[in-house]
């Protein structure tokens, strides 16, 4: 089942360089749960009806524009109110000053009060687009990632079959590993996928017969990556004789992963077969298949062509 993270919220003030104006004890463990951000301008007039208090609040110019059009007191009515639901934070946007009030009340209840030189539709629009992304739901998979030719590629199968193995000749040969062992899965909101590395074993990989290896310092930055889309899902398993495999390729397979469709093969494992230049010919064949061009399918309207060239000519030398 996928999980559903919460973000601290220290985590979202130093990413984003928030100036701290007021924060209580614990405030920087404060969980965010929500992605959206919102600007309570009608919170401000009063009216909270349908209010989200755990969405962080941000507050630029057109709202500090309506609160300099009240009295002290009318503003403190407001911001008391408004604080009285503890939203996770409130975010001063253009570098504004909060009003004495504002702060004040602030303390009272116990409410962080933030600020950014940023403008208010830049700063909502990052920290919607980071929130989305970090709040996805996520699942960890047995696995290795990945990225060859551009595509994301997550080699799956059982334990021992070669999957560590065929990362490292792809790596040899130029391409990236995202993760070893253990793969990360997050649906973002158009349903595309992302797969990155549990921070703990981040860059390393486990050889059997070596040991485990720190990839980034022998192969050096160019052999690694954070996280990449997952394009394709190769499935590797021991060579079965007497099963049929896929020769032609013209029918698709998909594996529903998060509600996402997965294109999938399954490629045998067997001694002398080049695994990582089968890879790297999957990789580039499935980038063709998404530009829209399917060899097998092709093929297969050529033979059809051919037949049917055949037939016709075979039918008018009966004819004759």
């Amino acid at each position: 089942m996928a999980e559903h993270k919460g973000i601290r919220l220290g985590t979202i003030i130093d990413r984003f360089r928030l100036e701290v104006l007021y924060g209580p004890a614990g405030y920087r463990d404060k969980m965010i749960t929500i992605e959206h951000v919102d600007r309570p301008g009608l919170q401000l007039t009063g009216y909270f009806d349908y209010f989200d208090k755990e969405r962080i609040q941000l507050l630029g110019l057109v709202e500090t524009s309506y609160l300099n059009c009240l009295t002290v007191e009318e503003r403190s009515r407001r911001f008391d109110m408004l604080f009285d639901y503890n939203p996770p934070a409130i975010i001063f946007a253009r570098g504004l000053q909060p009003y004495p009030e504002c702060m004040e009340l602030a303390k009272k209840h116990g409410q962080v009060i933030l600020r950014t030189g940023e403008a208010t539709a830049n700063i909502m629009s990052m920290m919607i687009t980071y929130l989305r992304t970090a709040l996805s739901p996520t699942i960890t998979r047995p696995g290795v990632l990945v990225e060859v030719y551009g595509e994301g590629v997550l080699l799956t199968g059982e334990s021992g079959v070669g999957k560590s193995e065929i990362a490292i000749e792809l790596i040899k040969r130029g391409h990236r590993l995202i993760a070893d062992d253990a793969v990360e899965i997050r649906r973002m909101p158009n349903g595309g996928l992302i797969g990155t590395s549990p921070d703990l074993i981040r860059h390393y990989m486990e050889l059997r017969g070596i040991g485990v290896v720190d990839v980034e310092r022998l192969f050096g930055m160019a052999a690694i990556k954070f996280d990449t889309p997952i394009d394709l899902l190769i499935n590797l398993e021991d060579w079965q004789e007497g099963k049929v495999y896929d020769r032609l390729g013209a029918e698709e397979i998909f594996t529903d992963l998060m509600g996402s469709q997965l294109r999938t093969i399954t490629i045998p494992v067997r001694p002398g077969r080049n695994l990582a230049a089968i890879v790297e010919v999957a990789a580039m064949n499935n980038r063709n298949r998404k530009m829209g061009y399917n060899a097998a399918l092709e093929f297969a309207r050529k033979v059809d062509e051919h037949i049917q060239q055949q037939y016709d000519e075979s039918a008018k030398g009966e004819k004759k």
